[in-house]
């Protein structure tokens, strides 16, 4: 129970905090991971954690389907196709999107799991909100006519409610933290659709923790991260409203950085790639081209600008979205670059 909010427990957490011993000597710092890539359903991730407090809301208000939005390959529908089948619920996605000409990595899992997904093409004519908008009430009637009563989750999970699932992880964090015996912990989050880093925020700020949060945008807001976060800040203050009256943040609560964004969101980008061979060669562990792989690549630079000082103590949290690696856009790059280590003998 966290601000007078049930929530779902099918979560294998605490999920752990590895340190990454090699990267760590090479780059002067104390790297960790804090690994929500292992939970445990869909193949794991982030989302899972907003959707223990989601689910639970839909299944409350007696919903039989859950509905979200997302690109055509997001993590965040694919944990929705995931949980709901857990749960005997019907889900569906919808995306504004075109046929990626195949169906690999998550468009493959949604499949797999029971979920259809519904590709919006774009007409010229409208944007691509009033499309979505549209799409959404189509389907949503669709399947209320077939005796559902459909549940509708946003991108990412990320509304007031879905902060709930990061603040419980940063509680998580610093408990794990104090055990382990850290001081002076810099926490770096991805913001994509802002819940995670939101959820971490309030949690940190509102119980008190020892953390120092930074977040590393992956894409660009129409008007900036920190405007984009202050009034998703202000909802969260209205919608819990006395379970928060004492909470006070300003820009100065928020860490946030998009200089790592490379201009557009899931695009394929070399420097990352890199990133994405440096933590396989030296760590074993895989980092996604659109989320996890810009963050540790923003790492990386932060440490080459001196931003993060030689010997910080760094927890980076992955999020998950491994699927992403065999989307076509990026795959094909990465198979341009790793070709020499095909031998065929």
């Amino acid at each position: 129970m966290t601000l007078g909010r049930d929530k779902l427990h099918f979560l294998n957490t605490p999920t752990p905090i590895q340190r990454l011993d090699n990267i760590s000597e090479e780059l002067g710092i104390n790297l960790y991971l804090k690994r929500d890539d292992l939970t445990n359903f869909g193949t794991g991730g982030n989302k899972l954690r907003k959707l223990e407090y989601l689910v639970k809301d839909a299944i409350d208000q007696g919903c039989t389907m859950l509905l979200t939005v997302g690109g055509a390959q997001t993590n965040h529908g694919r944990l929705t196709g995931a949980v709901a089948a857990k749960y005997g619920l019907k889900a569906a996605i919808v995306a504004v999107d075109p046929y990626p000409g195949e169906m690999s990595a998550n468009l493959l899992l949604d499949g797999i799991m029971g979920c259809p997904v519904y590709l919006v093409q774009q007409d010229g004519v409208h944007t691509d909100s009033e499309l979505e908008k549209a799409a959404v009430a189509k389907v949503t009637k669709e399947w209320e006519e077939k005796g559902e009563k459909v549940y509708f989750i946003p991108v990412g999970g990320s509304n007031e409610l879905g902060i709930l699932g990061y603040y419980d992880c940063a509680v998580e964090i610093a408990e794990q933290v104090e055990e382990m015996g850290l001081e002076d912990v810099r926490l770096v989050s991805t913001v994509g659709s802002f819940g995670t880093y939101m959820g971490l925020a309030v949690g940190i700020k509102n119980e008190n923790l020892p953390l120092r949060l930074t977040g590393v945008g992956i894409s660009p807001k129409p008007h900036g991260l920190l405007n984009y976060g202050m009034k998703y800040y202000g909802r969260i203050k209205e919608y819990f409203g006395d379970e928060l009256k004492d909470l006070e943040m300003t820009e100065a609560d928020f860490n946030l950085t998009s200089d790592y964004d490379h201009g557009a969101y899931n695009n394929p980008v070399k420097e990352v790639r890199e990133a994405m061979y440096y933590m396989g060669q030296k760590e074993a562990i895989i980092v996604d081209p659109c989320y996890t792989g810009k963050t540790f690549a923003g790492i990386l630079e932060m440490v080459k600008k001196g931003i993060i000082k030689q010997g910080e103590n760094v927890i980076m949290l992955h999020t998950g979205g491994i699927p992403g690696i065999y989307t076509k856009h990026h795959r094909v790059e990465m198979e341009k670059e790793l070709a020499d280590f095909i031998h065929i003998i």
